[in-house]
């Protein structure tokens, strides 16, 4: 059995007014195929130019392990050479991931590249992040810790994303003191009987294709698949609703601070604690014994 998820809506291409009104106000995803098609990145961001104009940066990399608490927040699994990561990602798959990467900061001349769209948004003008994965690399289930509003773009390839609205989150388990569901959860092939809270849930879901964008609104849980090697970029908006504005100021300033001190404090078994209440909450807010 799989996951009840319906195709996210598709436009070529959009108005402002359209953008804004559709699909922003009602906090609704949207595919737009053809946004970057006059962007220099339409016919430049494939990985062997990353690799002709970026090989020399030394790039920190991630992969699929659990969390652990010798881990600090976001903290790398490994680096590597852009160079020899791209030669890796062309050459099999692999679970290594570059995520939330300011490589634009660190080669100013992509900023050439593309464009900030004039689309309805107030985009957060700092630089923007980028994120590599190979081959059926796979970015757990998760929610941005600042509730922004995400333009998705990607390039080289293909990437399956899947997304649920924050009203989804009594069926996703949780895990508490964290933005992420329950790591060991497999949501390409959901074991039913282990987790039956998902059988519940309503999710979306799209293939973006190489240039296209997928707009996430705030606070929506997402989880990619890397269905051939690439890479995306995020632009982002600040939250437009006041309690989610709220939240995301709890997250970066009480949170992720409390979930590390109480790391450092009981170990593993905060983690294992921090688990074990994301089923133990999710069964007792449905009634499921």
């Amino acid at each position: 059995m799989s996951l009840y998820l319906t195709e996210i809506e598709r436009v070529k291409t959009i108005s402002k007014a359209d953008f804004y009104s559709n699909y922003v106000k009602k906090q609704k995803p949207v595919v737009i195929e053809q946004l970057t098609s006059d962007w220099p990145a339409y016919s430049k961001w494939h990985l062997n130019y990353i690799k002709a104009i970026a090989g020399d940066k030394i790039v920190p990399l991630y992969d699929d392990r659990p969390v652990s608490h010798k881990d600090g927040f976001n903290k790398s699994h490994a680096k590597m050479k852009m160079a020899d990561y791209v030669d890796l990602l062309l050459s099999k798959p692999t679970n290594y991931r570059i995520f939330l990467y300011n490589l634009i900061k660190e080669v100013p001349a992509l900023k050439e590249d593309f464009k900030w769209p004039d689309i309805g948004l107030r985009l957060v003008k700092q630089l923007p992040m980028l994120f590599f994965g190979g081959e059926n690399a796979k970015v757990f289930m998760h929610y941005d810790i600042d509730y922004s509003n995400i333009l998705h773009f990607h390039f080289h390839g293909k990437k399956r994303c899947v997304l649920f609205a924050p009203d989804q989150t009594p069926y996703l388990y949780k895990v508490p003191h964290a933005l992420i569901a329950r790591e060991d959860i497999d949501f390409d092939h959901p074991d039913f009987e282990k987790w039956p809270a998902l059988k519940l849930a309503k999710g979306l879901v799209c293939d973006l294709n190489h240039g296209e964008m997928l707009y996430m609104p705030e606070g929506y849980w997402h989880y990619m698949t890397y269905v051939t090697p690439g890479f995306s970029m995020s632009l982002r908006a600040f939250p437009r609703k006041i309690n989610n504005l709220g939240k995301a100021v709890f997250n970066v300033f009480v949170m992720r601070h409390y979930d590390n001190f109480m790391r450092k404090q009981k170990g593993q078994a905060w983690i294992d604690y921090k688990n074990e209440e994301a089923i133990k909450r999710t069964h007792q807010n449905l009634g499921i014994s």
